[in-house]
């Protein structure tokens, strides 16, 4: 994953990696010398691996084993700008060309560790199997404790913690594993070259009364000001007024307590004028700030309300601008230790309990907040680099395209971070498509990216009907299916994560960008027939159609093949840069086909084909209609829809209105419901 000069924002899918970024920097860069791993750190594939090379009947070699284990590579870029006195003993050559330093971080198990878990692993297993016998014998079942069960407790014995600077291949661009320095080995720090920090999304913000989240944290500000900057006036004169004070309190409490004192002195043992005990006053600016320090929020200026008395929103706001201040002071370092070379914070799902404006707010302000980076009043200057990680469409849709980076999964196990901004390349240069594509991904439309599946629609009918549809097919799949559960093992449309965006007639300037994201895809468009004069006309007398989406994914097909295409011939995989018909592809392109002896040509006189009868037991109370009487005079649905609808949205909402519970009184038109059902399998 390439990182921005200043802010990256990761986006992707559910479990694509996003919170494991944070996890791998945190448990390598945070305290790397101490083990921080767990066996859970390992992900399933690895565990599987790892029960083969111990099972296995003959052990590997020395020379045929790979160390096994968890990996980081950062590759650090520097500039003839930048002071190379943290990096001067990482460089591994003096090639001008190369401007990269490469940092690797292990936790592995070395072919000495794994000879050692296999011995020990079979002693213990062994022992497992008589304690099992024992068990049965006293008629009593024994699980057998598995080889991650053995891993839990004594991983450390064979896993070990290394860090190395390793070469690097200007011309892959890759790491030269062959070419290191061992920093442990050498005792070389990196904590001067990166300084990692980050934001949980697990935030300690409630607003139960008991808790002071916000109240707390300007006692930690308050620590961090005052022990890295000069004392101030102000400072000063706290004290000189927790003096008086002090002074005035132990007045107060050689009254309150003299008669314990007393009860002390004539309890005996103790010398006169020698030992006397005294309570006094010894306040210290510090604990006083850190027990007594309350956010208020001023409602007028009568009225002030508890930090608890407020929304978790703005808590949650507050509480990350309070914690960046916090953090920021911690780059800073103190006086005597200048700030590390690279700082990198992490902040995870800002968007937490946060509606849309205020999501809106905080990606707006978040550049300039960290932009000033990490400035001492010394001098002392570095910039700041940040990474947000978040779910929220509100907060992509106002960032800048450059700075996204998406997570993709390539298959069950490999994720890939892809720049958007790469995807510009994709796009003709000549042309404003990327433009067009960037403007349109707005906050209702930018939550594609966290999108399972897309269906990409034309316009305002599919976009009030589409998701009835959805819920009309899954509940007869449901009656269809109704003895056995789930026979095809696929979920509900509205259980699925699809999102529903409208282009327009613009879906082929989106298939480019459907290809970046990979995710399953289905658009709905209009075969739009048209006659020899290039007019548009019912599809019987048509001799070509106009939709350019049509001719960009099926290769311009001539109109006769195109109104003979089985759904098998209207599914596609990306070869090559081009979309190439594949039965098992992941984009669907539907139109309107021959249904009850008619095809029409857009979605409205399809469904007055097979609904015909709906609307007309239906037409007094559907007031998207005009010329109502001609249902009774025998045209066809290709005139109906011309003559008949005043506008397409009021029709669209004329069949919701006068839908049944379960929409049972109308059909979906055949090309949009094969369609869904392709769309609905393999989740």
């Amino acid at each position: 994953m390439d990182l921005e000069k200043h802010l990256s924002l990761v986006i992707g899918k559910n479990n694509t990696g996003k919170t494991s970024i944070l996890s791998v920097l945190d448990k390598f860069l945070c305290q790397p010398d101490k083990n921080r791993f767990t066996v859970d750190d390992f992900n399933i594939d690895f565990k599987n691996e790892l029960r083969t090379v111990v099972y296995v009947e003959e052990a590997l070699t020395e020379e045929g084993y790979i160390r096994l284990g968890i990996r980081l590579k950062l590759f650090i870029e520097y500039t003839e700008e930048d002071s190379l006195a943290n990096i001067s003993r990482l460089m591994m050559d003096l090639d001008p060309n190369n401007n990269v330093i490469v940092l690797g971080f292990e936790y592995t198990m070395d072919f000495a560790g794994y000879s050692q878990l296999r011995k020990e692993y079979r002693e213990f297993e062994a022992k497992e199997y008589k304690k099992k016998e024992e068990k049965q014998q006293q008629n009593q079942d024994y699980k057998i404790r598995t080889l991650l069960d053995f891993l839990k407790i004594n991983h450390t014995d064979y896993f070990k913690m290394s860090k190395y600077s390793l070469g690097y291949d200007s011309a892959t661009k890759k790491a030269n594993e062959n070419i290191y320095i061992d920093l442990n080995l050498e005792k070389i720090s990196i904590t001067d070259i990166i300084n990692f920090k980050y934001i949980s999304a697990k935030r300690d913000v409630t607003n139960k009364e008991i808790d002071k989240t916000l109240s707390g944290q300007t006692s930690r500000i308050y620590k961090r000001t005052e022990a890295s900057d000069e004392q101030n006036k102000a400072v000063e004169d706290f004290k000189d007024k927790l003096s008086e004070t002090d002074t005035h309190l132990s007045g107060i409490y050689k009254s309150l307590f003299d008669n314990i004192v007393k009860k002390v002195r004539d309890f005996g043992g103790v010398k006169i004028n020698e030992s006397e005990i005294e309570i006094i006053s010894t306040l210290q600016h510090r604990e006083l700030l850190e027990g007594n320090t309350t956010v208020v929020y001023k409602h007028d200026a009568d009225n002030h309300l508890p930090e608890h008395y407020n929304g978790l929103g703005y808590m949650n706001l507050i509480s990350m601008i309070f914690e960046i201040e916090i953090l920021v002071h911690e780059f800073e370092r103190e006086k005597e230790k200048r700030p590390a070379d690279i700082n990198l914070l992490f902040i995870e799902e800002p968007e937490a309990h946060t509606h849309p404006q205020m999501q809106y707010v905080f990606i707006k302000n978040i550049k300039r907040l960290l932009g000033e980076g990490i400035k001492r009043k010394d001098g002392e200057h570095r910039d700041l680099q940040y990474i947000i990680s978040t779910h929220s469409a509100c907060i992509v849709a106002d960032s800048d395209f450059d700075d996204i980076k998406y997570l993709k999964k390539e298959n069950e196990c490999g994720v890939i971070a892809k720049n958007l901004k790469d995807l510009e390349q994709d796009y003709d240069a000549t042309t404003t498509q990327y433009q067009f594509l960037k403007q349109y991904l707005t906050i209702s439309r930018a939550e594609i990216f966290f999108a399972d599946k897309a269906v990409l629609i034309e316009g305002d009918t599919e976009r009030i009907l589409v998701p009835t549809l959805m819920r009309k097919v899954d509940i007869e799949e449901y009656k269809k299916h109704a003895a056995s559960v789930a026979p095809d093992g696929y979920l509900p449309l509205l259980s699925q994560n699809i999102s529903i965006i409208e282009v327009g007639a613009y879906s082929q300037i989106f298939e480019k960008f459907i290809d970046f994201l990979g995710i399953k895809a289905l658009i709905i468009t209009d075969l739009d027939a048209v006659d020899d004069e290039g007019k548009k006309c019912k599809v019987a007398l048509g001799v070509n159609y106009s939709n350019e989406a049509i001719k960009s994914f099926f290769s311009d097909p001539s109109f006769n093949s195109l109104t003979g295409f089985r759904l098998t011939d209207k599914i596609f995989s990306k070869v090559k840069g081009s979309w190439v018909n594949q039965v098992d592809g992941r984009l669907c392109v539907v139109y309107q086909t021959k249904e009850n002896g008619y095809n029409a040509r857009s979605f409205e006189d399809a469904f007055i084909n097979i609904n015909k009868d709906y609307i007309k037991n239906n037409k007094n109370s559907f007031r998207g209609l005009k010329n109502k009487s001609h249902f009774d005079n025998g045209l066809g649905p290709y005139e109906l829809a011309e003559k008949c609808i005043k506008k397409k949205t009021h029709f669209a909402l004329d069949i919701l209105f006068n839908s049944n519970a379960d929409f049972s009184n109308w059909e979906i038109p055949s090309y949009i419901k094969e369609g869904l059902l392709w769309l609905k399998k393999d989740y």
